[in-house]
C-alpha cells in the first residue's frame, strides 16, 4: 500500500485560525515537510504540539532534489503532511511539484483546508467575487511585468495578485498605466494580523498612497475589465461592408462582425437587413 500525501494550510496571521485537523496531522504524519522548519516549531509550539515523524525543509531551493525522496517515502507507505510558512502549499509556495509527482505514481493526496489570503481579501474588497482568477506575483522586472498586466487587461474577472510591501508602489503605477487609473482596486494588508487594514480605492489613488511606503503581507484584488461598449446597428452593417469591399463573402462578414462585437450573427444579419430595405 502506499502512503498519503497530505496538504495541510497553515494561518495566515492569527494562530487561532488554524484548523483543528492541522494538531492532528502534525503528530500522526511520519514526514513533516516544511517550507521553514524554524517558522513550523514556533507553529507547533503554539499549538502545543510535537511531531512524531521526521521533519525535512521544503522549499523553493530544494524542492527539485527533495521531491524524489518524498516520493519514494510516499510510495513505501508513509504519511507526508506539506505545509508552508502561510496559507495552503502550492498556492505561490512550494507543492506543486510534489504533488504532480505523487499523482503520476499513483499516490493518494488529500488536504486539510485551512485559511487562504486570496479568498480572505477577495472577501473584504468589496469587489465583484462570483467569477476571479489569481496571478500570482508579478515580475520584478519593469517590462516584464507591464507585458504580463497588459495580458489580462481586457480580462472581466475580478483580478488577485500577491506582492511584496517594497514593490507594491510600482505595480499599483503599472496597474494604473495598463488598465486605466480609475479601476477600482483593495489592497490588503496583514490579513488576521494585529495590523490589518484593506485600503480600497481606484488604482490611481491607491499608487499615490503606496508611494509613501507600506510594510506587511500584501494582497492586490483588482476590479475586472467592464463590459465593452455596445455596438449599434449602423456600426455593424458599416464593418461588413467594409468587409465587403475588401472582398469577403457578406455571410462570412457578417460572422466576423459578429464575433469582433460580441453580439449574435442574427443581431448584424438583420441591421444589414434593415439598412438594405431603408435604401
Amino acid at each position: 500500500m502506499t502512503g498519503t500525501l497530505v496538504l495541510a494550510g497553515t494561518p495566515i496571521g492569527d494562530i487561532a485560525d488554524a484548523p483543528p485537523r492541522l494538531s492532528e496531522e502534525l503528530a500522526r504524519a511520519d514526514v513533516v515537510a516544511a517550507e521553514d522548519t524554524r517558522r513550523l516549531r514556533r507553529l507547533t509550539q503554539a499549538l502545543g504540539v510535537t511531531p512524531k515523524g521526521r521533519v525535512v525543509s521544503y522549499f523553493e531551493g530544494n524542492e527539485a532534489a527533495r521531491t524524489p525522496e518524498l516520493v519514494e517515502e510516499l510510495v513505501g507507505g508513509a504519511r507526508v503532511l506539506l505545509v508552508t510558512d502561510a496559507g495552503m502549499p502550492s498556492v505561490s509556495d512550494p507543492g506543486y511539484r510534489l504533488v504532480a509527482a505523487a499523482v503520476e505514481r499513483d499516490v493518494r493526496v488529500t488536504a486539510v483546508p485551512g485559511p487562504s489570503a486570496v479568498l480572505t481579501a477577495l472577501a473584504l474588497s468589496g469587489l465583484p467575487v462570483d467569477r476571479f482568477c489569481f496571478e500570482g506575483f508579478l515580475p520584478r522586472k519593469a517590462g516584464e511585468r507591464l507585458s504580463r498586466l497588459r495580458e489580462v487587461a481586457e480580462e472581466r474577472r475580478t483580478l488577485v495578485y500577491f506582492e511584496a510591501p517594497h514593490r507594491l508602489d510600482d505595480t499599483l503605477a503599472a496597474m494604473a498605466e495598463v488598465f486605466g487609473a480609475e479601476r477600482r482596486a483593495a489592497v490588503c494588508r496583514e490579513l488576521t494580523k494585529t495590523y490589518e487594514e484593506v485600503r480600497r480605492g481606484t488604482l490611481g489613488e491607491l499608487a499615490v498612497w503606496a508611494a509613501e511606503g507600506v510594510r506587511g503581507e500584501i494582497t492586490v484584488v483588482v476590479e475586472g475589465a467592464g463590459a465593452p461598449p455596445a455596438v449599434g446597428p449602423e456600426e455593424l452593417v458599416r464593418r461588413v461592408r467594409v468587409r465587403e469591399e475588401a472582398g469577403e463573402r457578406r455571410k462570412e462578414a457578417i460572422a466576423a462582425v459578429a464575433s469582433e462585437a460580441g453580439v449574435p450573427k442574427r443581431v448584424v444579419f438583420d441591421a444589414v437587413v434593415a439598412a438594405k430595405r431603408a435604401l
